[in-house]
């Protein structure tokens, strides 16, 4: 009798999460990212938010969206931050203002969502799939970078399907965050990228001090003429 009173009410919990999973959900992620604490590297960069990014809804299936633009385009801000010291950010190449940063525009391939009735756990999960497109100022390719996020709910019991997707959507906004602070500068053309930058900061330095060290002007070289 136990038995089928248990069995009874794993059947009621299981119908009610699969309805809950076949209603329709529209999302908008509204949530503040905490500021980075990393020390940026001594670097220019231009960050291209472009309007399809910046106000970008996700449809990964048709009874669910996800207004994901905004939110990411925080997060975005707040992870560079810790990574460039100079940064601008614009809606367009034709904006940039900076002549030796790298620029940066990130652009979403595709955001998924799997439910319990799709994967058959309690858990709601949301895959957003980044790409980064890196070049220099004046166009040329440095890399492209793919950059995968993931999150879950702890579990399905949540108050709505609405609540369970927005939830792992933040934490796979929070996963590109700590992804691009731990495996940006890993990237082997990034890293080839920054020696070089490196490289021409100091040159540039040691130019700009070299005249009054070891340069004599034309005026000293015409007095010194002038006094034999």
């Amino acid at each position: 009798m136990i038995m089928i009173k248990m069995n009874r009410f794993a059947a009621i919990i299981i119908l009610i999460i699969l309805s809950g999973c076949s209603t329709s959900a529209s999302v908008q992620l509204t949530n503040e990212f905490p500021q980075v604490l990393a020390k940026p590297k001594p670097l220019s960069a231009t960050v291209v938010f472009e309007p399809s990014f910046a106000t970008y809804v996700a449809k990964p299936n048709a009874k669910t969206m996800i207004d994901i633009g905004a939110a990411q385009v925080r997060l975005l801000r707040n992870a560079f931050a810790g990574l460039f010291s100079k940064l601008e950010f614009v809606s367009s190449r034709e904006e940039i203002t900076s002549e030796n940063a790298m620029v940066i525009i990130p652009s979403v391939r595709e955001v998924q969502v799997s439910t319990p009735s799709d994967n058959y756990l309690n858990v709601f999960e949301v895959w957003i799939k980044y790409n980064l497109d890196l070049e220099t100022v004046d166009g040329e390719a440095i890399d492209s970078w793919f950059m995968p996020a993931y999150g879950k709910t702890p579990d399905a019991f949540m108050a709505s399907k609405g609540g369970a997707i927005e939830e792992a959507s933040i934490i796979a906004l929070r996963d590109a965050g700590a992804k691009l602070m731990l495996d940006f500068y890993r990237i082997p053309a990034v890293n080839n990228w920054v020696a070089q930058e490196l490289r021409r900061s100091q040159q540039l330095q040691a130019t700009s001090s070299a005249p009054a060290d070891s340069q004599t002007s034309p005026q000293q070289a015409n007095s010194a003429e002038a006094s034999k």
